[in-house]
């Protein structure tokens, strides 16, 4: 028998990274946000147990990212022409990489915010201002989201109510939730990966053709204003 090379499926594996990474335009976001990520954590001087969470989600979210790419490979080799079922194989797949992502992103907010910044919140949220705490606040402010989309899915030419539209629903609500965070809390970082989530959501959207640039744009303004309107303007 021959001999086996001891350093083969190492390099294997590492051609494969190799691969994904020059082929995969999202494996290379992935891991420039990897390095942000880590930038940031030395910046925020994290503990050691929270850095390596963090690490652990951003590898969580790299192989659910090459697995992706191995099931689309797959299976554009089975079924090179379209097949309901092959879409719903790469939909299932890419809807699994989103999850980790958002997953990702929201430990990584609650570790910036830190135990403090919390506190803060926490008192922010039974605080009132103008007759109106702010959890009323947000009840009204996703009301007004919700109304709002429907009436821009009403005025456009395309998509149902709960999918694509004149104005993106989950573009509107994510980046509603995402100034709302800028709002309650001082901390730029926190607020940079809220309004990061928010465009995350926003572009699961776009890569799924559900909505166009521009009706993403128009929901994220109609949340955005909302926001301002309800935490800016009348907290002040």
């Amino acid at each position: 028998m021959p001999r086996r090379d001891p350093i083969a499926p190492f390099r294997v594996a590492f051609t494969g990274i190799v691969h994904t990474f020059r082929t995969q335009r999202h494996m290379r976001i992935h891991l420039y946000v990897t390095l942000v990520t880590v930038l940031g954590a030395l910046i925020l001087n994290l503990r050691l147990r929270e850095i390596l969470v963090l690490m652990f989600m951003v590898t969580f979210v790299l192989v659910a990212e090459m697995f992706n790419s191995a099931i689309e490979a797959t299976v554009d080799l089975v079924s090179p022409n379209f097949h309901p079922l092959a879409k719903f194989a790469k939909d299932i797949a890419a809807g699994a990489v989103l999850i980790t992502t958002v997953m990702a992103i929201i430990v990584g907010l609650m570790i910036a915010v830190g135990d403090d910044q919390w506190e803060r919140i926490r008192i922010a949220l039974t605080s009132e201002s103008i007759g109106a705490s702010v959890p009323l606040r947000l009840i009204a402010g996703v009301f007004l989201c919700t109304v709002i989309v429907v009436i821009g899915k009403g005025l456009g030419k395309h998509g149902q109510v709960f999918q694509g539209g004149l104005v993106s629903g989950h573009a509107a609500l994510g980046f509603f939730l995402a100034t709302v965070v800028v709002f309650l809390t001082d901390n730029a970082v926190v607020g940079a990966i809220a309004i990061l989530l928010a465009a995350v959501i926003a572009q699961s959207r776009w890569e799924a053709k559900f909505h166009s640039i521009f009706e993403l744009s128009l929901g994220a303004t109609v949340g955005a204003i909302i926001a301002v309107l309800l935490f800016g303007i009348s907290a002040n």
